[in-house]
């Protein structure tokens, strides 16, 4: 399970450090593709291959799902972290969620997203403003 927002930021060669409490789920490699908001997703491998196939089914329901699939595994890349728990962001991903030096890490349950800081902040501000004013969100077990 994921979870937390971490600052860090992308070196030279475009890697990012994931947090030391992600690395043994990641061990075994893991895979990074465009998600909602222009963040990124990193999945587990047997996490990825349950949202492979909800994008498979989905892709058959229409042209614009259809779509969506194949850019999402046309964009999806394979990564295993190293010994220091870095993993190398292509170019293209990170064009596509405006990646360029710092970075938020977060953790979302069954995935990890990494947003630019900006992106990130805003985002939360609209998350703070929704979990206060939504009366059908669940209160968690609070």
């Amino acid at each position: 399970m994921f979870l937390g927002e971490h600052q860090h930021s992308l070196d030279a060669k475009g890697r990012v450090i994931l947090p030391a409490k992600y690395r043994d789920e990641l061990a075994d490699g893991a895979y990074v593709t465009k998600g909602r908001g222009r963040c990124l997703c990193v999945y587990p491998a047997e996490e990825f291959e349950e949202v492979a196939m909800q994008a498979r089914e989905a892709s058959k329901r229409g042209d614009r799902e259809l779509q969506v699939a194949r850019t999402f595994f046309a964009g999806a890349a394979e990564v295993v972290p190293d010994k220091q728990g870095r993993v190398a962001i292509p170019q293209h991903l990170r064009d596509f969620a405006g990646l360029e030096r710092d970075v938020i890490v977060a953790g979302v349950f069954s995935r990890i997203e990494i947003w630019d800081r900006q992106r990130w902040r805003e985002r939360e501000s609209e998350g703070d403003e929704s979990l206060m004013a939504s009366d059908e969100i669940p209160d968690f077990g609070i």
